[in-house]
């Protein structure tokens, strides 16, 4: 079985959370910012047993597809669990932890605007 692509393995993440009824799915493409990973995908559950099942869900797509995470972080109290994929990273949030680290404005690229990209380093 051919290796999945990033992109690929990115929607069979947000295809398991959506089927999960995750909500506010969102998939950032990090792969110019750093080096660790080509996406994040940041999804929220609604309570403690729904990001451990959404989290389940994942790993059961990635098993599927004889993917073994590098790493599962947070399960002990499903506040926020951390799956590592390799090319993809998973946050399955509750909505306090959501809310409060935001993790879409730390990883989304920072705007730069034209004067900014022209103005002399000083």
């Amino acid at each position: 079985m051919p290796a999945l692509t990033p992109r690929k393995l990115c929607d069979l993440v947000v295809q398991a959370l959506d089927d999960g009824k995750a909500e506010h799915i969102k998939s950032v493409d990090v792969r110019k910012l750093t080096s660790i990973a080509d996406f994040m995908v940041i999804a929220t559950g609604r309570s403690s047993r729904q990001v451990k099942g959404l989290s389940d869900r994942v790993l059961d797509a990635a098993r599927e597809k004889n993917l073994k995470p590098i790493g599962v972080e947070g399960e002990q109290t499903s506040e926020w669990i951390l799956i590592d994929l390799g090319d993809v990273i998973v946050h399955v949030m509750q909505p306090e932890p959501r809310l409060f680290y935001q993790l879409e404005k730390l990883w989304e690229a920072p705007k730069r605007t034209r004067a900014a990209a022209a103005a002399p380093l000083t």
